[in-house]
């Protein structure tokens, strides 16, 4: 429910509302002149919260405070939600040791820090007829970080590209069970 939807106290075209009270009791069918007055009588507003009921229901509340609690609650919600981006590792199917390790480091920070790492063969010319070069460092990279991530999507080849997309693993964090504290 946010503010455009809502209407309020004067805004509300309806004859007849079923009215609900401030502490949720039903206090029936009436007339709008006469939901307004008992809600004015309360120094509240009166909320239509069901406009498709038959009749619509409206509710006696603080609309400003409801207004304020409803947008505590969504700038709450944004704080939690976490971000996933997808990161690129791009390596050749013949690249050399060093050069592979430093690719696992980068892809490892990437997974700690949470984010997907989208794993990039890059073929070229004459490498192309030799696609299993490019799946073997692929499997190589997902074997070394097993322990990390989850396979998304298995070594797949696009075009010149061979592309693997791996997930870091959810942790469950262990529930620490405390010893009893002997009474004192």
């Amino acid at each position: 429910m946010s503010k455009e939807t809502l209407k309020v106290n004067e805004e509300i075209r309806a004859k007849e509302v079923r009215v609900v009270s401030a502490a949720n009791d039903q206090l029936g069918i009436m007339s709008l002149r006469d939901a307004l007055r008992l809600a004015g009588e309360q120094l509240l507003d009166l909320v239509e919260v069901a406009p498709t009921a038959k009749p619509p229901v409206c509710r006696i509340m603080d609309f400003g405070k409801f207004r304020f609690e409803q947008q505590k609650r969504e700038k709450e919600t944004k704080k939690k939600q976490k971000i996933v981006t997808l990161k690129e590792v791009k390596l050749r199917p013949n690249i050399e040791d060093h050069d592979y390790f430093v690719k696992l480091k980068n892809a490892q920070r990437f997974l700690a820090d949470g984010d997907k790492v989208k794993v990039t063969i890059m073929f070229r010319g004459r490498e192309l007829s030799h696609p299993e070069l490019g799946r073997q460092v692929l499997t190589r990279m997902a074997a070394e970080l097993k322990d990390l991530v989850i396979l998304e999507r298995e070594p797949k080849l696009e075009g010149k590209n061979m592309i693997m997309i791996l997930a870091p693993k959810v942790v469950q964090p262990q529930q620490q069970s405390q010893p009893p504290q002997p009474a004192k």
